[in-house]
C-alpha cells in the first residue's frame, strides 16, 4: 500500500503549497527557507542511494530541514517566526522534546508497539540519532501549526461553558487512560496505545487552564478555535510525512503493535494514523506543562 501513502502525502504537501503561493505574502522567502530545500533535496538524493551517514541519519536530517523550510514560509506569510523573532524558544523546545518523547518510549517498552532498526550500534551514533530525531518532534508540530494558522480563513465560534466539575472529569478520565494500559495485562495493554495518546491532553490541560497557562480549553471557553485547528491539521501533515520519510530510511521504526498489520501504509497499520491528530495537541499540552515547569512560561491572570 506504498502507492496509497505516497498519494495522500502528495495530495497533502500539495494542498499546504497550494494554500502558500495562494496567500498574500508580507516577507520575502528568507534564506533558511532555501537552505532547508537544498538540504532535504540532496538527503533525500543521497539517501536514495545509500551514502552514508546521509542513509542512517536521513530522519533527523530530513526533519531539521523541514523545520526551516516551514518557518521560513511562516515568516513569509506573517512577517515574524518562531526561528526569526524567538531562536532560543526554539532551541529550548528542541531540547524539551527529548524527555516529553521519552515517556512514551517509556509506555512503549510495557506496551511494545514499535521497534527500531538500523540504528548505530555505538553508542555515540545512537545518542546522536535518537537524540536529534527526537529533538525535531515538537518544534516539527508547533512550526507545523504555525503554517496552518496562517494559511486559515478567519474563524470565528461560541464560547465554550466549561465548568469546574467538567474539568474534574476530564482530569480523571486522563488518569485512567494514563494508568490502564499499564495496569492491564502486556497482552492487552497492547491494545490500548490509543488512551495514551489523549490520556495526557485530558490529564494536563485543565491543569494548564486553571493555573493560567495557554490551554486548548482556555482557548475555546474564549471562542479561539484556531489554535485547536493547527495543531489538529499539523497532526495529519506530520504523521504522513513521519511516516513517508521513515520508509525510505535506513535506520527506522517499525510498529508491531496487534491491530490492522495487514493494512499497513508505509510501516504504519492504516488506523494508526488517526493517532497523529490528537498526539499534535498533546504535543501542545504537555510542552506548555513542561515549560511552566522549566520557568520558561509564565502564568496569565
Amino acid at each position: 500500500m506504498i502507492g496509497i501513502g505516497v498519494a495522500v502525502t502528495g495530495v497533502t504537501v500539495a494542498v499546504l503549497a497550494l494554500a502558500f503561493f495562494r496567500s498574500r505574502r508580507r516577507h520575502p522567502f528568507p534564506a533558511h527557507g532555501w537552505l532547508g530545500i537544498v538540504a532535504l533535496g540532496g538527503a533525500e538524493y543521497l539517501m536514495l542511494h545509500g551514502v552514508e551517514p546521509i542513509a542512517t541519519f536521513f530522519t533527523p536530517i530530513a526533519w531539521s530541514a523541514y523545520i526551516l523550510i516551514v518557518d521560513a514560509a511562516v515568516l513569509a506569510l506573517t512577517n515574524r517566526s518562531r526561528l526569526h523573532d524567538a531562536p532560543i524558544t526554539l532551541a529550548r523546545m528542541a531540547l524539551l522534546s527529548v524527555p516529553l518523547w521519552l515517556i512514551f518510549e517509556a509506555y512503549n517498552l510495557r506496551l511494545e508497539n514499535w521497534i527500531y532498526t538500523g540504528v548505530p550500534k555505538g553508542w555515540t551514533g545512537a545518542l546522536l540519532g535518537y537524540g536529534w530525531s527526537f529533538a525535531t518532534i515538537t518544534p516539527a508540530i508547533f512550526e507545523t501549526s504555525d503554517l496552518v494558522q496562517a494559511l486559515l480563513p478567519p474563524l470565528a465560534g461560541k464560547p465554550w461553558k466549561i465548568s469546574a466539575g467538567a474539568e474534574n472529569l476530564l482530569i480523571a478520565l486522563g488518569i485512567l487512560c494514563l494508568v490502564s494500559p499499564l495496569a492491564v495485562p502486556r497482552r492487552i495493554g497492547a491494545y490500548l496505545f490509543l488512551p495514551v495518546w489523549i490520556g495526557f491532553i485530558l490529564l494536563l490541560d485543565p491543569l494548564n487552564r486553571r493555573m493560567g497557562l495557554p490551554s486548548l480549553l482556555g482557548d475555546l471557553s474564549e471562542g479561539f478555535r484556531r489554535r485547536v485547528y493547527g495543531f489538529f491539521l499539523a497532526g495529519w501533515i506530520c504523521g504522513w510525512l513521519w511516516e513517508f520519510w521513515n520508509n525510505w530510511s535506513a535506520a527506522k521504526w517499525h510498529y508491531i503493535f496487534p491491530i490492522g498489520q495487514r493494512w499497513k501504509i508505509f510501516e504504519m497499520p492504516a488506523p494508526g494514523y488517526l493517532g497523529f491528530m490528537p498526539f499534535a495537541l498533546e504535543c501542545f499540552v504537555m510542552y506548555v506543562t513542561a515549560a511552566w515547569l522549566a520557568g520558561w512560561v509564565k502564568r496569565v491572570k
